[in-house]
């Protein structure tokens, strides 16, 4: 990593990461023809100065839960308190500050049973000041986003490069049930915090045989349950302007077009949701003017896009993962993956 962009073994080494985010440094080496030692190397610069992290997420649906999306507008001088107060709760990701600094987005995750209703969003927002506008979006279909990559950050290895890593990044399953239970809540945690934590840990945090951990993270993996999500500086891209376009769409139309924009290279995440704005999206783009061309020239030829907002992104504080290894003071000055 050099003048603060990702060189061509960078690039390589998180496309192989998106692929399989536990692959061993061996195989990773193996395809991008170095050593391991420089695999493991590169893998610990990147977490140093590129916020790089590789973490282990459940399917939600498979997990039990919903995903809502939340904006809440705050005065002025109240945002940022109330931005580091999400961060800190377990049942939040993608914490966002945004339209300049009076708007907080993040998702917030609820049982679906309604079991031991959600306090966040029936109790703890509704008694906070500061918040002077309140709106919930249920996340009905993610078209891009969770365990589908950003392309720009997953374009840099070829088809037979991609095919050795793939071989192995889906094992089959040793034939336990592959949703997640509340057994597997220690083993899940662990994978939340560092989807590259080794085999030992893993066993030591859950009570577990190092063999028994292979078999369920297999096992969970062959089902869908669990996937690995990488988080990295979009900036190092070339990202410098990253923005939420809120849709309205009409029903009939909807899945045409967000099957298209997940298409779109500027996008990193689109999903149906709730309400009057049925469709959002996250545009990271070089800078303002490519912005505007993407509005104009891209999104802008879909005539179903009955209405669109678009709503600037100042600061990402939390992403992917519920979990944190502390506040991300410096996370919140970049952008991770995905969504």
């Amino acid at each position: 990593m050099t003048g603060g962009t990702l060189d061509d073994l960078d690039r390589g080494l998180v496309h192989a990461l998106h692929i399989d985010g536990r692959a061993p440094f061996n195989r990773i080496a193996a395809v991008l023809d170095v050593s391991a030692q420089t695999v493991a190397r590169r893998y610990a610069r990147l977490r140093a100065e590129a916020a790089l992290r590789v973490v282990g997420l459940t399917d939600p649906h498979q997990a039990g839960r919903t995903q809502w999306l939340v904006r809440l507008t705050t005065a002025a001088r109240s945002a940022q308190d109330i931005a580091r107060a999400l961060v800190r709760r377990p049942d939040t990701s993608w914490v966002k500050l945004a339209s300049g600094g009076t708007e907080i987005v993040a998702i917030v995750h609820a049982p679906t049973d309604g079991s031991g209703a959600n306090s966040l969003l029936l109790h703890d927002i509704p008694r906070t000041g500061g918040i002077t506008a309140v709106s919930a979006h249920c996340l009905l279909h993610m078209y891009l986003g969770g365990s589908t990559n950003w392309r720009r950050s997953a374009d840099a290895l070829d088809a037979e490069q991609q095919g050795v890593l793939r071989e192995r990044a889906h094992p089959g399953g040793a034939g336990l049930p592959r949703r997640p239970g509340p057994g597997d809540a220690e083993l899940l945690a662990a994978l939340e915090r560092d989807g590259r934590a080794p085999q030992g840990e893993l066993a030591r945090v859950t009570g577990w045989s190092p063999s028994t951990v292979a078999r369920r993270l297999a096992d969970l993996r062959a089902g869908g349950a669990l996937f690995f999500d990488v988080e990295v500086d979009a900036g190092l891209y070339g990202v410098n302007t990253r923005a939420l376009l809120w849709m309205s769409v009409r029903p009939a139309e909807l899945d045409r077009v967000a099957t298209a924009l997940s298409g779109h290279d500027e996008l990193a995440f689109v999903a149906a949701t709730t309400g009057p704005t049925n469709l959002v999206a996250q545009a990271l783009c070089r800078d303002p003017a490519d912005l505007h061309r993407y509005l104009t020239r891209r999104l802008g030829t879909l005539t179903a896009v009955r209405a669109l907002e678009t709503s600037p992104v100042l600061r990402n504080l939390k992403a992917a993962s519920p979990s944190l290894t502390g506040l991300p003071s410096r996370v919140g000055e970049r952008e991770r993956r995905r969504g």
